[in-house]
């Protein structure tokens, strides 16, 4: 290689960010060998094409990967490439939630393991169901703007503001009868209600972290008996055999989704439908945004720009005939999480809350919001 193309290793560390030391340690492992070692001072010289590897391996070191890693990535082609990263950064994540819910468990304990005020004591099974049906109405990190109906009746699509972690948790309120779970994104709430094998000592209101719920999941439900206690910033989950798991209480103020519940007007349209024939009509709608069609035909989903094709279900409907419309990914949710074999639709019109439950079991009611003709 002529001598113009190498750069002493001063100014090769200069432009890549490593420094003289790194590129040294590097070397000797194989990852970036310099292009020229001369002979007699063993001085290294690098090549200008080193560059872009030089810098990538700092990048990628940047974010934690190791040694092992770092070579894999720099021998693969792109598309490897890309997966080995994204392995990477679930296992950060993964380890960071790990790290998180244990933080929040040690805090508890350093002023001693006294055990919490009992909050309920329910079955472990149920909760664990409970907990993954209500929180698919959780915020997501991706906002798109709109009302909400929390705020107002009249929407244009969801809305979830990223800002707030309160959204992306579980409230939790117990009372000396029952245990109602509720989760909303302003655009769609779910709430079930869960009657406890034994109740608590005293009522409790608290918003649960979302993802340390997700997390203790998988160990409630092989657990006969969950007992649920209260300690200052969080609660734990005590399962006879497993290690208890300890969950943090956000303490951002929740949505005041009691009022929102007691406004609803009636129904002026209740439709009872099949579930899994609802969910296969959506599934094979073309579109993101499907029209419900309601008369006393039955429940047609169709297009919004073609009212005379679609699909055509049997459903007991009752009340004003109506035409609403709805994100597809809101409204499948929805329905997909009802208890039982039918879900019953109580609606208010085109742009009001729409009420969804089990025509059967009204443990478990999700509130979700249409989008406008013109969204």
């Amino acid at each position: 290689m002529p001598n113009s193309e190498l750069m002493a290793i001063g100014a090769f560390a200069q432009r890549s960010g490593l420094t003289s030391s790194a590129l040294r340690f590097y070397a000797d492992f194989g990852l970036l060998p310099p292009a020229d070692v001369d002979p007699a001072t063993g001085y290294r010289s690098y090549g200008v094409h080193q560059l872009e590897r030089a810098v990538t391996l700092r990048r990628l070191r940047e974010i934690a990967m190791p040694l092992a890693g770092v070579a894999a990535v720099l021998g693969a082609g792109a598309e490897e490439a890309a997966r080995l990263l994204d392995e990477h950064v679930a296992r950060i994540e993964g380890d960071a939630a790990v790290a998180r819910q244990r933080a929040a468990a040690i805090k508890v304990t350093l002023g001693g393991d006294a055990p919490g005020s009992l909050i309920a004591v329910l079955k472990g099974p149920v909760l664990a169901e409970a907990v993954e049906q209500v929180l698919t109405a959780t915020a997501t990190p991706t906002p798109t703007p709109t009302p909400t109906p929390t705020a107002t009746a009249t929407a244009t699509g969801p809305t979830h503001d990223p800002a707030s972690a309160v959204l992306a948790g579980l409230h939790i309120e117990a009372s000396d009868e029952a245990v109602a779970l509720t989760a909303t994104d302003r655009y769609r709430l779910s709430t079930r209600t869960l009657v406890p094998v034994r109740t608590g000592e005293r009522t409790w209101a608290g918003t649960v972290d979302g993802a340390d719920l997700r997390n203790a999941v998988a160990d409630v439900r092989r657990s006969a008996l969950v007992r649920v206690e209260a300690v200052p910033h969080g609660i734990w989950l005590r399962m006879s055999g497993r290690e208890d798991r300890h969950c943090r209480v956000l303490p951002e103020e929740y949505p005041d989704h009691r009022s929102l519940l007691a406004s609803l007007g009636e129904a002026t349209t209740r439709a009872t439908i099949a579930k899994g024939a609802l969910l296969r009509a959506l599934e094979e709608h073309p579109g993101d945004r499907p029209v419900l069609r309601l008369t006393d035909h039955g429940l047609r989903v169709q297009a919004p720009d073609d009212e005379l094709s679609g699909i055509l279900l049997p459903a007991a409907v009752t009340g004003e005939d109506l035409r609403i419309r709805f994100e597809m990914t809101t409204l499948y949710a929805a329905v997909s999480t009802a208890i039982g074999p039918d879900v019953m639709l109580d609606l208010r019109g085109p742009l009001q809350p729409v009420t969804i439950r089990s025509a059967d079991r009204g443990d478990l009611t999700t509130l979700t919001m249409p989008v406008t003709f013109d969204h």
